[in-house]
């Protein structure tokens, strides 16, 4: 069985990351217990407000082999196989690297001792170039699949050389690391000064960073096809809202028509008093109207899945999996007993009241088998916490010590600890999982899986 990943993404975001093969299917259960102090509930949280903006679905192919790709896609070009399998074997290799390099950047720049900075980017050098001259060893013959390569190439060339550049500008600064910092440069040179010796890209795209960046933006996007699939998002309720309101809409108007009519069976004649009976009977219909056709659209609503993710192949345009998505406040009772186990075996000093939110995705993989060179679809959940952090009290207060006969003062902020328990399940096996998710107004500050 593959698991699922739960790690941080940026400074408000955490990503959830699995595989899943041909005909599989499996199901992701997040459970946020919520402390009620951070003043997030169901109302001041809508579900459909923070899944439309915060919540992000990704599915593209994987290989755990990255240079089983590279090698199909020069097999292909050697035998004249289908131009647009060498196409998309090569933007897989192509793509995992860009993703491969991107997440060992994020983590190094979390190393604050130069000690241990500059080693490690020495390394991730070293790495890259060898993936980089893998990838130039063959150039192919014909013109068309050349063309392929040269955007590829151009752009894993230039990736390659931003990220070592954003590498070195954020990293700790160290004199005495400064050979090692020279070595880096000198490998985002060689990248650029490859890039100019092959014409890859006009000067006057070059004198313009919004041009260069905007050109670079749509390589990124040409080496996606085919392996990033494209997004359709349904939102499964829709008639039945229409429903939901229409059917209140009749059982108020039929209330209303029997209130008219018994008002005027009562007055023989058009009076003040039947005007304003018939005033006060139209206002009662508008104040409750709205609230009536919510409250009987979340009790038809609820436990109902409220979205379709369905992801199609770029090549072919066929369905290859979909996601089904739960989106709700629920209550503790709400709660499967092995994850109400899991939340109870914290620290009684941190059990406190709160206020649970439920996510739920289904997945499910339609199709037998893959394109040939691929082995597994990879999906991606990435959660924005952006919306919580907006509740947050700023909180900042002051901690006195004393440090002989001198009283020192040191600055401190308010942070929010929301538990998140994790429940994966594929093919009757359960990853059950549970995280101290640390936070405050700015940032998340700490992500820790917890032993229990």
């Amino acid at each position: 069985m593959s698991k699922a990943k739960l790690s941080q993404d940026e400074s408000l975001s955490f990503k959830i990351n699995y595989q899943l093969l041909p005909k599989e299917a499996n199901q992701l259960d997040l459970y946020f217990s919520i402390p009620t102090d951070m003043g997030i509930n169901a109302n001041t949280l809508n579900e459909v407000d923070y899944f439309n903006a915060n919540i992000k679905s990704h599915s593209a192919y994987y290989s755990e082999q990255l240079h089983l790709p590279l090698v199909r896609s020069r097999f292909i070009s050697q035998s004249k196989g289908q131009k647009s399998d060498y196409r998309v074997n090569l933007n897989l290799f192509c793509y995992q690297i860009r993703i491969a390099l991107d997440a060992d950047v994020k983590d190094m720049l979390k190393l604050k001792q130069a000690d241990e900075f500059y080693p490690a980017a020495i390394e991730l050098v070293e790495q890259s170039a060898r993936l980089l001259v893998k990838l130039r060893r063959y150039t192919p013959p014909d013109n068309k699949l050349k063309s392929y390569f040269q955007n590829a190439d151009n752009y894993l060339s230039w990736h390659t050389e931003q990220a070592f550049l954003k590498l070195l500008a954020r990293g700790p600064k160290s004199s005495e690391f400064s050979r090692e910092r020279s070595t880096v440069v000198d490998f985002c040179k060689q990248e650029s000064e490859y890039r100019e010796k092959l014409s890859y890209n006009s000067q006057v795209t070059l004198d313009d960073p919004n041009r260069i960046t905007n050109k670079m933006r749509l390589l990124e996007r040409l080496i996606e096809y085919g392996v990033v699939f494209n997004k359709e998002t349904t939102n499964l309720g829709a008639n039945l809202k229409r429903l939901a309101r229409g059917g209140v809409t009749a059982v108020i108007m039929a209330f209303v028509m029997y209130l008219v009519l018994n008002a005027r069976s009562n007055f023989e004649e058009i009076t003040v008093a039947l005007i304003a009976l018939l005033g006060v009977i139209y206002g009662l219909r508008e104040t409750f109207k709205d609230d009536l056709t919510q409250w009987a659209w979340r009790q038809i609503q609820k436990g109902r899945p409220k979205w379709r993710n369905k992801f199609k192949n770029s090549v072919n345009d066929a369905t290859v999996c979909t996601q089904t998505i739960w989106l709700e406040h629920i209550k503790k009772k709400e709660i499967p007993d092995d994850v109400d186990k899991l939340l109870k075996k914290r620290g009684r000093q941190n059990r406190q009241e709160a206020n649970f939110l439920h996510f739920c995705a289904k997945n499910q993989v339609h199709v037998n088998e893959f394109l040939p060179g691929y082995e597994e679809v990879q999906q991606r959940i990435t959660f924005n916490m952006s919306s919580f952090a907006r509740y947050l009290k700023k909180g900042a207060g002051k901690l006195y010590s004393l440090e002989g006969h001198k009283v020192s003062k040191n600055s401190v902020e308010r942070r929010y600890q929301i538990n998140l328990v994790m429940r994966f399940k594929a093919k009757d096996e359960v990853q059950l999982e549970r995280y101290k998710l640390t936070m405050n107004r700015s940032e998340i500050v700490a992500i820790e899986q917890m032993k229990d």
